[in-house]
């Protein structure tokens, strides 16, 4: 079972970080179910977030009674001390603990440090002083806020996406992690579910000893794919890299991750499945994408104010509101049959 230790947190767990976002879209039985045996299975690294709705009520459940026997990494959006105290306690009564392994600040626009105002990370250095918190890190989408923040050596943990489509500024943050003794998060490493071969993924990963990636699982099928890779893990063979070559050519550039950073939409448009239905629909079951449900969604973007919030909201620089317009003109060239999805 291959380890990986998070740079000076000096956590070692087994290469597989289970990611807890997607267990709020499941029932608490279903999901408490799922995480005992990722647990059972040989995951001890879990990663959540606040945000994530009721992910850590479930996490909690899971773990009770058994909490020294994992990690568990969480995070605030608090942009105050006030707040960041607020999120600590309740999140400290939904994990059903006295303490978390590694509090990260939730994607902010600005790498939190002393004496900036905010009072952000004096609250977390008086957590960690009270034993609330064990480690800091910091999670952003954000190339310059990530910089920072590795430059900074005020962080223990960076956590950034990082998949087989990540360009040379992204190598470069794990570089100058492993340089700063930094543990490095992966998450988004399929991509927001664009990337569809799961062996490729862990291949390309594996590449790298200070990598730890978070798998965002729901379904125990998924779960069961990355536990056949904990004994029998994927190798790079020829076959696998031509996948990641083609994978490549085809999603390399202007393209949506798919974070929901820009969200809400003042007019309700579901920017971060709209802006990438080109792909959506050309990589999964095209008929999920075609539903009369799904049809309405994207009718909305006829509604497009043309207001810029996407746009300015997009930690990645894209030019959303011409991302949706082309993607909804090729949507409905695909329905009326002018083209075909595949």
């Amino acid at each position: 079972m291959e380890q990986i230790t998070l740079g000076k947190t000096g956590i070692t767990t087994n290469k597989n970080g289970f990611g807890a976002l997607p267990i709020q879209r499941i029932t608490q039985d279903e999901a408490v179910s799922l995480v005992r045996k990722a647990y059972n299975a040989g995951f001890t690294f879990f990663d959540t977030a606040i945000s994530y709705t009721d992910s850590e009520i479930k996490l909690g459940e899971a773990f009770d009674g058994m909490r020294e026997n994992v990690y568990i990494a969480t995070k605030t959006p608090a942009l105050n001390a006030d707040d960041f105290w607020k999120d600590l306690d309740k999140t400290l009564k939904s994990l059903r603990t006295d303490y978390v392994d590694i509090y990260q600040f939730h994607n902010p626009s600005f790498c939190p440090k002393p004496g900036d105002g905010t009072g952000l990370y004096e609250a977390a250095l008086e957590a960690k002083a009270q034993g609330k918190i064990r480690h800091i890190g910091i999670t952003n989408h954000r190339l310059a806020v990530a910089e920072e923040a590795i430059e900074s050596e005020l962080y223990e943990t960076l956590q950034f996406p990082f998949s087989y489509l990540a360009s040379e500024k992204e190598l470069e943050l794990v570089k100058k992690c492993r340089e700063k003794n930094m543990g490095f998060i992966a998450m988004k490493a399929l991509s927001g579910g664009l990337i569809n071969n799961s062996a490729a993924a862990y291949a390309y990963l594996a590449q790298f000893d200070n990598v730890l990636p978070i798998w965002g699982i729901q379904r125990e099928s998924e779960l069961d794919e990355f536990i056949s890779y904990i004994d029998n893990p994927p190798s790079m063979t020829e076959e696998l890299k031509a996948v990641i070559d083609h994978d490549r050519n085809e999603l390399c550039g202007e393209f949506c991750r798919g974070c929901g950073y820009c969200m809400p939409c003042p007019v309700g448009i579901e920017i971060n499945n709209c802006a990438r239905m080109s792909l959506m629909i050309r990589r999964a079951p095209s008929q999920a994408q075609l539903t009369p449900e799904m049809q309405a969604k994207m009718k909305l973007i006829e509604e497009c104010l043309h207001c810029g919030q996407c746009r300015e909201k997009c930690p990645y620089g894209l030019d959303t509101p011409a991302l949706l317009e082309k993607n909804y003109e090729d949507y409905k060239k695909i329905l009326s049959g002018e083209i075909s999805p595949k």
